[in-house]
């Protein structure tokens, strides 16, 4: 036989169902919790939005605006749900932030079991809680750590080998092996601003303006697109400022009016070598972008979804926002969640156009 705790408040069963609260329950919304809570009749407790136990009959329900309110049902908190305390999200952003200053405090990079040990959590479920928070690994976050501790001390004008043992790095070996995709170029080359570092380049004309197109030598770096040409020729400029801009020839060319033609049929798609320059994060996000097909588009959530960090929304906005290589990195498949379009850094009009471009494809 269930004991019904004394003191408890007016119930009102009738109208739980209809209320908008209750489907932000259903949902287990974690951003309504600190902001709503529900008391279960036939489970004498309390709960947060966002507990995992079974959705409980709103006919048993009943939903307060406040935490007092909550316990002035004579109810028990939950014990799943913790609602007196802080959430479940706050003590993991917690735990997360922790790790991420004892990784940056380290001298050589914790393993992961180290990091899980600090964190209390199992090795498997901490890697888990670590990618959804920040949208990297453990070992992508030390890397991209590690990464901009070599550019900050190369730009403060440190040797080489300097900026390589400050930023953690065991051996100049080691270094080396990925100095290239971390930096762009050769690490002399980037303390000396991209000097003697070549750049090929090349401006032509589509139906959506004027394209530049630059390469170095390991792929193209930059394709860009507006109404000036002179003012793309300043942004690469302004990109790499230090480096060698060497202007078009006719073989370059060609590869210039083959990127026309990726603007002109997106949705045939092209095969060129790219130079890729950004951080763990980006590259991810961009790698997700490659992966939409012609003619259909995701949310900036589904792509923070698919390289598993759901809540790096704003995140991967911001790197379809940096990302250099237009229509090649297909930043333009991707909209808001209701399908219309949001900013593009080559205009919306351009965007809407690609996409009506690609729209044939699938029918």
């Amino acid at each position: 036989m269930t004991v019904m705790p004394r003191n408890r408040t007016a119930f009102t069963p009738t109208t739980v169902g209809d209320d908008p609260r209750w489907a932000r329950i259903i949902d287990r919304d974690r951003t309504a919790d600190g902001h709503l809570w529900y008391s279960v009749a036939t489970t004498g407790v309390y709960c947060r939005p966002s507990c995992p136990s079974r959705t409980a009959n709103p006919k048993n329900v009943q939903l307060h605006d406040t935490l007092e309110a909550a316990k002035a049902t004579g109810f028990r908190a939950c014990k799943r749900c913790n609602p007196d305390g802080p959430s479940a999200d706050d003590e993991n952003a917690a735990i997360i932030a922790r790790v991420c200053r004892l990784i940056e405090e380290s001298e050589e990079e914790p393993s992961l079991n180290e990091l899980a040990d600090a964190a209390g959590r199992s090795a498997s479920y901490f890697h888990r809680l670590f990618k959804s928070a920040t949208g990297l690994t453990p070992k992508d976050y030390a890397s991209a750590h590690r990464a901009a501790k070599v550019r900050e001390g190369l730009a403060s004008g440190n040797s080489v080998t300097e900026a390589i043992y400050d930023a953690g790095f065991n051996s100049s070996g080691r270094f080396y092996e990925k100095s290239t995709d971390m930096l762009g170029m050769t690490p002399t080359q980037y303390r000396l601003g991209g000097a003697n570092e070549d750049i090929r380049f090349a401006v032509g004309q589509s139906s959506l303006g004027a394209i530049l197109v630059a390469s170095s030598k390991k792929g193209v770096a930059a394709i860009l697109l507006g109404s000036d040409p002179d003012a793309l020729v300043r942004n690469l400029q302004d990109r790499f400022p230090n480096a060698n801009l060497i202007g078009a020839d006719g073989d370059y060319e060609a590869l210039v009016a083959r990127v026309v033609g990726l603007v002109e049929a997106p949705g045939l798609g092209i095969d060129l070598p790219l130079d890729v320059r950004g951080t763990a994060f980006q590259r991810r996000v961009w790698q997700a972008l490659q992966e939409i097909p012609a003619g259909q588009t995701v949310s900036y959530a589904k792509v923070a979804r698919r390289i598993g960090s759901p809540r790096a929304v704003r995140a991967v906005a911001g790197a379809c926002a940096a990302n250099n290589l237009a229509v090649a990195i297909p930043c333009h498949r991707v909209v808001r969640n209701d399908g219309s379009l949001s900013g593009y850094a080559w205009g919306v009009e351009r965007k809407r156009a690609l996409l009506d471009r690609e729209a044939p494809e699938v029918r």
